[in-house]
């Protein structure tokens, strides 16, 4: 079996398989491993323990929106059987709506486990791994009742390794986790090429900001707070440095005020916010369905930083520094991130980056 190490961009060796003539055997580090017809691929968890697909999977279940838009963006959309917490109305990029609207929902949250083990899958792509907070771990299937159910079971180490112990203690900076994760699931749905084509359009435009940003120096680059408003007002979350959005941001040239938070998210505190006097704060809310309904979401995460008394003073809502951008494409790992790199960018170097070019 040959090694087709996926890396990101600023983590190229010899034998980088975007390289002309590069040979993919030589690649290092733990990675997707398949033989010369593409199958079988043996892809490893979050504690290293290793799958291996003997064949392309035909009935797949996502355990949410995220798996299921990969799948959808690498052409595999059609062999989705299921999913859980799916994608609202209005949630995904507008091509893959339809088709996305057609999976049957498993679990308005995390799948049932009866459900899932009696769905007649043979792949199932889970996002979460472990995160109690989403429903996996202690309430999911076990490894043999995935194996007596014929299902094999794989992840998106992106986001389900990130509140692991295991996770690495760095923030996270760039999006290689999440191009690797394509590039996976590349492999084991058999959409290899068009995963690449993915990742590469990914890179360009980020490769685009990094480049127009490369004259601002680290200490000059604005602080920025996520502000989840789904998430409640009462306390705010943290976005923290293993979260996807830690690399968005970062890669869009601002600073994370929570990036030295060692967690995907945390609890914080009114607080926290305050202390950090963040010089842009982004209005993350999930879609409505509508234009209408999600920008009054947005006015109404807005009004309430103005009215509440430990934020309306804050440098960013005094000078109405806002950033609206759904958490659809910042806190969940996916092809648009690159996308969301460049909006926050356009917004917060406006003179250097423009968006939509």
């Amino acid at each position: 079996m040959c090694r087709v190490r996926a890396v990101g961009k600023d983590r190229k060796s010899p034998g980088d398989p975007r390289e002309p003539g590069a040979d993919p055997a030589r690649l290092p580090g733990p990675g997707p491993q398949r033989g010369p017809t593409g199958y079988p691929v043996t892809v490893a968890d979050c504690a290293g323990k290793e799958t291996t697909i003997a064949k392309a999977p035909t009935r797949i279940v996502t355990s949410n929106a995220a798996s299921l838009e990969m799948l959808l963006q690498l052409g595999a959309g059609d062999r989705v059987i299921g999913t859980g917490f799916p994608p609202g109305k209005g949630t995904l990029p507008s091509a893959l709506a339809e088709q996305g609207a057609k999976v049957p929902v498993l679990g308005d949250k995390a799948v049932p486990k009866e459900k899932l083990l009696g769905s007649g899958a043979d792949l199932y792509v889970d996002t979460f791994g472990a995160m109690p907070m989403m429903g996996g771990g202690a309430t999911g299937p076990s490894g043999a009742e995935f194996a007596a159910a014929g299902i094999q079971h794989v992840y998106l180490l992106s986001t389900a390794c990130a509140g692991t112990p295991k996770a690495a203690k760095a923030p996270r900076t760039d999006l290689a986790g999440i191009e690797d994760d394509i590039r996976r699931l590349g492999a084991v749905t058999g959409t290899a090429a068009r995963a690449e084509e993915l990742v590469t359009g990914m890179e360009k435009r980020i490769g685009e900001v990094r480049t127009a940003l490369a004259g601002v120096p680290e200490d000059e680059r604005p602080s920025y707070f996520v502000f989840d408003f789904d998430a409640g007002t009462k306390q705010p979350v943290a976005v923290c440095g293993r979260q996807v959005a830690n690399a968005v941001i970062t890669q869009a040239g601002a600073r994370n005020v929570f990036a030295d938070c060692d967690a995907d998210f945390k609890p914080g505190s009114w607080e926290d916010v305050v202390a950090k006097n963040p010089d842009w704060i982004q209005l993350s809310v999930r879609n409505r369905g509508s234009e209408d309904a999600t920008r009054k979401a947005y006015d109404d995460a807005e009004a309430f930083l103005r009215s509440f008394p430990a934020t309306q003073g804050l440098k960013a809502v005094q000078e109405g520094r806002f950033v609206r951008l759904g958490s659809e494409v910042t806190t969940i790992a996916g092809v648009r991130n690159a996308d969301a790199v460049r909006q926050i960018a356009a917004t917060v170097h406006p003179d250097l980056v423009k968006n939509g070019q």
